[in-house]
């Protein structure tokens, strides 16, 4: 069984000299919520165009349930449910009406299908209402049921939870979690705003200006970026001795020759300092942080676009 369902390699999307994704290598794992985190302008909607076939990347390859996209489209493009701005649904007709003529076109055998989808995004399945009367939020939902309409093994879904009001936001967001949890099924989701994605994703890619800033789980991001003291050192392995053997603790992690993170926040300040100079451990740097991840995200980003 792959381990990725979705891999890009160096995927880059050129228009004239403007990169609008540059050497972008993502990894998206089986039944699991990847959430890709990028201001607006990003390279998110151009990323996500380019796994659906819907524009062709300057270079770089998709690899799809590991094997390559391109030549395989008719395979794989059937298997995904997406939500790519705006679906074209007629204004002069209802929900259901809109989303027969789909399940019609697409050739979807199960005649619950429309009913079972409205019911899944909370919209009313034979209401009289007309699409043009419908409000962003219900527009939404429509476009969300029609993705998941022919009940498809991978979801990519561009900003799942623009228009909708609170209420609506943790309704999509429960279901996003079904989808994994419940159903199997892997979710490729876009957003900006960083409290939707660290309350649905598993794992996180940080997109800005087209580059994959870091990708790591969710869990991971949360422990590197917590509240740690920060020891700058002038030996790493001598300080991590002294503070397993004088200080007794194993919470730390070693950076690299100069640096450790402990995350042991109990200890006192004064006291790690008295250790190292006493334990011939010149000492550069000693801080407490206390970065969220919004921080951390607002400090890699340039700190725009992402709340």
């Amino acid at each position: 069984m792959e381990e990725f369902i979705i891999e890009t390699r160096h995927l880059t999307k050129r228009y004239g000299s403007q990169k609008s994704v540059s050497d972008l290598s993502i990894h998206v794992k089986r039944g699991r919520v990847y959430g890709l985190l990028g201001r607006n302008g990003a390279g998110k909607t151009t990323t996500m165009k380019m796994l659906l076939d819907l524009t062709k990347p300057t270079s770089g390859e998709i690899r799809i349930w590991g094997k390559p996209l391109q030549g395989n489209e008719r395979k794989v493009l059937p298997r995904i449910g997406s939500l790519i701005e705006s679906p074209g649904f007629y204004p002069n007709l209802t929900a259901t009406e809109n989303l027969r003529i789909f399940a019609a076109l697409r050739g979807i055998p199960n005649r619950h299908a429309v009913k079972d989808a409205l019911d899944l995004v909370g919209l009313p399945y034979q209401d009289k209402k007309l699409f043009s009367q419908y409000s962003l939020g219900m527009k939404q939902r429509l476009a969300i049921a029609l993705a998941v309409m022919h009940d498809p093994e991978l979801f990519i879904l561009d900003e799942p939870t623009n228009g909708l009001d609170p209420i609506g936001i943790a309704e999509i967001r429960s279901f996003i979690r079904r989808l994994c949890d419940e159903s199997g099924k892997t979710v490729l989701i876009s957003s900006h705003i960083l409290s939707e994605i660290s309350l649905m994703a598993d794992d996180i890619g940080i997109i800005d200006h087209g580059v994959l800033l870091e990708e790591e789980s969710l869990s991971e991001l949360e422990r590197k970026n917590g509240r740690y003291i920060h020891l700058g050192v002038s030996d790493s392995a001598q300080a991590a001795r002294l503070l397993e053997t004088a200080l007794h603790t194993e919470q730390f992690r070693i950076d690299d020759d100069r640096s450790i993170r402990i995350f042991d926040t109990s200890l006192p300040l004064p006291l790690l300092s008295e250790t190292m100079v006493k334990g011939g451990v010149a000492l550069y740097d000693l801080h407490l942080y206390e970065d969220t991840l919004e921080d951390y995200f607002k400090r890699v980003t340039g700190g725009e676009g992402i709340a």
